[in-house]
């Protein structure tokens, strides 16, 4: 395994394997919040949700972007944001090929995060997740990564019934 700089060739197969590592998690988010919020973030369902917002990650902030490949063919990717006010670095995007999950390239992944986070003078590093059963993997990564969970609380009414 060896982790490089993302580059163009790598776009299609990151979106590809990005929206086969979240079809489970999604299978299990779904039945988990409100029907109302659900289907506001995803009117048209999550796969054409998430394909806009992975190719406005990778059209857009190139430069942020860590590819990890096996045998030179892309197996997962990072997506690195510093935000300087706060002296952080945010791990905004990480996926893994389910094919290769469960062998530390999530780890890997995560690492270079902070590698470059450290390396542009951060203090420190956040990343953000679902509390819902499908994003238990994720938590499990960042906490075996020694993240801290900040409590946070998002509620959502629904008002469109209202008067």
């Amino acid at each position: 395994m060896e982790i490089v700089p993302y580059s163009a060739e790598h776009r299609e197969p990151l979106l590809a394997l990005s929206l086969r590592a979240w079809e489970p998690v999604f299978q299990l988010l779904k039945p988990a919040v409100s029907a109302f919020v659900y289907e506001s973030f995803y009117p048209e369902g999550w796969r054409s949700r998430q394909t806009d917002d992975l190719k406005a990650t990778l059209d857009g902030e190139p430069e942020n972007i860590d590819v990890a490949l096996i045998d030179n063919a892309p197996a997962g990717w990072v997506c690195t944001r510093l935000h300087p006010e706060d002296s952080m670095g945010e791990v905004y995007v990480l996926a893994v090929d389910p094919t290769h999950q469960g062998k530390g390239l999530g780890r890997a992944l995560m690492q270079s995060s902070i590698s470059r986070a450290r390396s542009r003078g951060m203090r420190m590093v956040m990343v953000e997740t679902g509390d819902d059963p499908g994003h238990a993997p994720a938590r499990q990564l960042y906490e075996g990564s020694g993240f801290e969970r900040w409590p946070v609380a998002r509620y959502f009414k629904e008002i469109s019934g209202e008067t």
